[in-house]
């Protein structure tokens, strides 16, 4: 892709510091919040942020159907921490009474929110060396991060944290459940501009 439009959802979540990581890899990086401008773009992004909050907003501007079309068109679509949770087939809250948001259904995995537990428990880790496929030091920042289970036959893990799959692919749709663009790493995000 040569200096491809990739777009950030921009409902919530740090959109800004994805778009910077995007413009160092030479992307045109933008913040999206219409239908039609989801559809011309060359790539996207689902950034983090909280979940519920995220799919209330797609609920809200009538984005569901659009981000679907996207991924269905085989364009490069990422979703990160949040993002990976609603790309996900569905989200389970285990362990609380919260009801989990509707997903977009992209992904063949099961979304586990805040799986590592609350804000207070965010950490950072190294990828496992023998799992990285590439990714190798690459360092993972998990904020009430979740975790993406019951992966289907079409689903390759690309990096994995203490044996955990932190790094998803399914064909054209990738998830990451941390937050590539609070590194200098430049690594995730050009996985998603190479395709």
């Amino acid at each position: 892709m040569a200096q491809p439009d990739v777009g950030i959802l921009a409902i919530q979540g740090d959109f800004e510091a994805h778009g910077r990581a995007l413009a160092q890899l030479g992307a045109r990086a933008r913040p999206v919040l219409r239908s039609h401008e989801i559809a011309q773009l060359d790539a996207l992004v689902l950034p983090g942020g909280e979940s519920t909050t995220i799919a209330k907003g797609i609920a809200r501007l009538g984005l569901g159907d659009a981000l679907r079309a996207f991924a269905d068109s085989g364009r490069p679509v990422l979703g990160t921490c949040a993002g990976a949770i609603l790309l996900a087939k569905r989200a389970e809250s285990p362990g609380t009474a919260h009801e989990p948001p509707p997903t977009l259904g992209v992904l063949d995995a099961v979304a586990q929110r805040n799986a590592y537990g609350t804000q207070v428990d965010s950490f950072a880790a190294t990828v496992d060396g023998d799992a990285a496929r590439g990714l190798e030091g690459l360092r993972c920042v998990f904020i009430r991060a979740p975790i993406l289970a019951e992966l289907g036959p079409g689903v390759e893990v690309l990096a994995r944290v203490e044996g955990r799959p932190v790094l998803l692919r399914e064909g054209n749709v990738m998830a990451a459940t941390f937050h590539p663009e609070l590194t200098d790493d430049g690594r995730v995000h050009a996985l998603l501009l190479t395709g």
